[in-house]
């Protein structure tokens, strides 16, 4: 019973409008119909919301997302996204033939660990003046080795005709890319895919620019 009872309860995300990881996380709520709850870290404000001692406790890397989910808090968004696949209805996010599910894995990792960290905010504050040529040197050398892996897996979406992890993790990865000025049109594939993918309502919904935090100048 008491089990049953968390799961009713909304999960309650904790992120900043225009963090890659929080984004991916309120992408897969709204491919999945999940109701759920935000509360604002501002990654800015007051020197970084992220770095009290109240966050930390709920996330010792000091990073957002956290989500409280089921009666346990977790702080990875491929994490979170892997458990609300396995634990909620809806469309499946990994595919259920193993050698598609590897594939949606490969990209979602190369991705999430290989090129978003390096713009990852506490790296690019202290890279200070040169954080736009290094963040265009990453994401160009990530998207060079992304763009012929997805010639290959590509049919509508990133792996094949079914939406997945692997695209949750590619459309906030291009609107940064878009931030600092990459040029994405190199790269036909992904920017086919993102530009289908923003058609999507869970896509639309989820977009930095219309979060309860997104500065109004920022607003769609």
């Amino acid at each position: 019973m008491h089990l049953s009872l968390l799961c009713l309860a909304k999960p309650v995300l904790h992120g900043y409008f225009r963090s890659s990881c929080s984004w991916r996380v309120r992408i897969a709520f709204a491919l999945k119909g999940i109701e759920y709850d935000q509360v604002p870290v501002n990654l800015i404000k007051d020197g970084g919301q992220q770095l009290t001692e109240p966050y930390k406790a709920l996330n010792p890397m000091q990073q957002v997302p956290a989500v409280e989910i089921d009666g346990v808090t977790l702080s990875q968004s491929l994490a979170v996204i892997q458990y609300i696949d396995e634990t909620r209805s809806g469309p499946r996010l990994l595919p259920a033939d193993p050698k598609k599910r590897a594939q949606v894995r490969m990209i979602s990792d190369m991705i999430a660990s290989g090129i978003q960290p390096l713009q990852n905010l506490h790296v690019i504050q202290k890279i200070g003046a040169e954080k736009v040529q290094w963040s265009q040197y990453f994401i160009n050398r990530g998207f060079q080795a992304l763009e012929p892996i997805l010639k290959q897996t590509a049919g509508k979406y990133c792996v094949g005709d079914e939406i997945s992890m692997a695209d949750i993790c590619l459309v906030p990865q291009v609107f940064n890319a878009e931030r600092f000025k990459v040029d994405v049109g190199q790269y036909p594939t992904i920017q086919r895919l993102n530009q289908t993918l923003l058609e999507i309502e869970a896509f639309k919904e989820s977009h930095p620019s219309c979060q309860p935090d997104t500065p109004p100048d920022l607003r769609a």
